[in-house]
């Protein structure tokens, strides 16, 4: 298993210009699996982690633009899940990300261009 997982994120199309942010552990692998996972979305569900709240917390505080979308769901434990949909046109580099993803980000769409 590679190590924790850490990277350089660049938000790009911002105002003010593109934004750089220094990412780390379940952070960055929270703000990786947003950025694979494009206008769909990620669910604690699909992308299984223990406190995926916080990780988007995170991210928040950063400056990311993270939207909650509330889901209902069917089954012996209905109830509500949330949906995490990452608004940022994002691009990662750096630190050990090529250890995490060897071939590369699987970016849903052109990295860098605006969504």
């Amino acid at each position: 298993m590679p190590k924790k997982l850490n990277c350089t994120a660049m938000i790009h199309g911002r105002a003010e210009g593109d934004i750089s942010i220094a990412v780390i552990g379940r952070e960055a692998w929270a703000l990786l699996e947003l950025v694979e996972a494009g206008p769909a979305g990620c669910t604690p569900i699909d992308n299984p982690a223990p406190r995926w709240s916080h990780y988007v917390w995170l991210l928040r505080g950063h400056g990311f633009t993270v939207e909650t979308i509330d889901e209902a769901h069917s089954g012996p434990f209905s109830g509500t899940h949330a949906r995490y949909l990452l608004h940022d046109n994002v691009t990662l580099d750096g630190g050990n990300l090529d250890e995490w993803r060897p071939q590369g980000v699987r970016y849903p769409r052109e990295p860098g261009v605006a969504a």
